[in-house]
C-alpha cells in the first residue's frame, strides 16, 4: 500500500474505534413481545446473553418480527454490534440489519447494512454499515413456517 492510504486507514481506524454508543439515547419498539423481553432490554448497556437473567429482547413468532431503534436525529451509522442469545442462538440466522429514516413498513423497507448469516451462542458480532446515514436500525427476520422470533441481548450502533 502506498503511504496515502496507510495513512488514511490509520486515521478510518482511529476514528472508528472513538465513536460512542448511541442507541441508549434511542427508543427501541418491536413487532411483538414474548416472555418479558421488552424491546428496551437491547439497549440497557448488559451484553448478559443469557436469556433468564432479564436482559435480552423476545418477539413472538409469525412469518416475520423486527426490532427497531429510533435514534434522536440522523447518524453516519460506522458500524452496528449484536450480542446473540445463548441459547437458541439460530433464530438471528438471515435477519437483516437496516437502516435509514423511512417509517413504510415499520422501517422494513430502508437498504441494508448487513445479512448476519449466524452469531455463536452468547457471542457479540460486529457489522460493518460503511457510514450508512439514518435514524432508524431494525432487525427484520422472515421465516416460512411461523417460527419468526427474533431475540438481542444488546445491539449497539457506532456512529456519529
Amino acid at each position: 500500500k502506498g503511504r496515502k492510504t496507510m495513512m488514511l486507514d490509520y486515521l478510518l481506524t482511529l476514528f472508528a474505534s472513538s465513536l460512542v454508543n448511541v442507541a441508549p439515547s434511542g427508543t427501541a419498539t418491536q413487532s411483538s413481545t414474548a416472555s418479558g423481553g421488552y424491546p428496551d432490554k437491547a439497549i440497557d448497556g448488559n451484553r448478559d446473553p443469557v436469556y433468564s437473567h432479564g436482559s435480552c429482547s423476545h418477539t413472538g413468532g409469525g412469518f416475520s418480527s423486527w426490532w427497531s431503534l429510533l435514534l434522536p436525529g440522523l447518524y453516519k451509522v460506522a458500524r452496528i454490534s449484536i450480542t446473540n442469545r445463548y441459547e437458541i442462538p439460530e433464530r438471528i440466522n438471515n435477519a437483516k440489519i437496516l437502516i435509514g429514516s423511512s417509517l413504510e413498513n415499520n422501517g422494513n423497507n430502508n437498504p441494508s447494512c448487513a445479512v448476519i448469516s449466524s452469531i455463536p451462542g452468547g457471542a457479540t458480532s460486529t457489522f460493518q454499515c460503511g457510514g450508512m446515514i439514518g435514524r432508524l436500525v431494525n432487525v427484520y427476520v422472515y421465516r416460512t413456517n411461523l417460527q419468526a422470533v427474533l431475540t438481542l441481548c444488546e445491539l449497539e450502533v457506532y456512529g456519529g
